[in-house]
C-alpha cells in the first residue's frame, strides 16, 4: 500500500486496511526510513529536522498506535533502528536521534505491553546495502561504505532479514525490550 507513513491519516489507513484483508494483526513490522547527510549541525534546517521524525519516528509511533488495539496476546512488533543509534553519525545528527528515539521507544513500549502478551524488539542493521544508500551518499562515499566494519563490507538485505522473522516468530518467545545488531562485527554497548 502506498503512501507516506509520516502521515497520521496514512497510518490509520493502513491498519484499516489491514484488519479488512486479515482481520487481525499478529506482527508489526516497523521499517520506514529516510536520512538526509549534512556536514555540520548549522546545515540542518527545522523542516529536515521534521521531516526526518516524521518518517523515522513519527510513523512508527503511529502506525503502532494504530495497530495495538487489534493485536493480541503472542503478537509482536519489530521496529527498525541502526547502529548509528549507538555510535551516532556526524553526517547524519537528525537520523541518528531517530533511530536513538526508536530504542528508547522500544525498550518503554516492550515493558507497557508485556501484560498484554505482546513482544516488542527492535533489529539495529548497519552498515547494511538498501537502496538508500546510493540515494543518500555521493560515489566516493558510497564506494567505500561498510568497508570500517571487521568484516570490511556492507550487509545484505538477506542477511538481516532472518532478524526480523527470529523477532517475529516464537523462537523469539522469551525476548522483549532487545536489540539485534546484524551489522558486520562493530561491538555495541548499550
Amino acid at each position: 500500500m502506498a503512501g507516506d507513513l509520516g502521515s497520521e491519516s496514512h497510518c490509520r489507513e493502513v491498519v484499516r486496511r489491514a484488519m479488512e484483508e486479515f482481520g487481525r494483526i499478529d506482527v508489526l513490522v516497523n521499517n520506514a526510513g529516510e536520512q538526509h547527510p549534512r556536514k555540520a549541525l548549522e546545515d540542518i534546517d527545522s523542516a529536515q529536522l521534521e521531516r526526518t521524525f516524521r518518517t523515522n519516528f513519527f510513523g512508527m509511533f503511529n502506525l503502532t498506535r494504530e495497530a495495538l488495539p487489534h493485536m493480541a496476546a503472542g503478537g509482536a512488533i519489530v521496529n527498525t533502528t541502526s547502529v548509528t543509534a549507538y555510535r551516532g553519525s556526524s553526517h547524519l545528527i537528525d537520523y541518528s536521534a531517530t533511530k536513538g528515539a526508536i530504542v528508547a521507544f522500544t525498550r518503554s513500549l516492550s515493558s507497557a505491553v508485556v501484560e498484554r502478551g505482546i513482544r516488542v524488539n527492535a533489529v539495529a542493521p548497519g552498515p547494511i546495502w538498501p537502496p538508500l544508500i546510493p540515494a543518500s551518499f555521493s560515489a566516493e562515499e558510497v564506494s567505500t561504505f561498510g568497508s570500517k566494519v571487521p568484516m570490511r563490507r556492507p550487509g545484505q538485505p538477506e542477511e538481516v532479514a532472518p532478524c526480523y522473522v527470529f523477532l517475529a516468530s516464537d523462537d523469539a518467545s522469551y525476548m522483549t525490550g532487545q536489540v539485534l545488531h546484524p551489522n558486520g562485527g562493530e561491538i555495541i554497548n548499550g
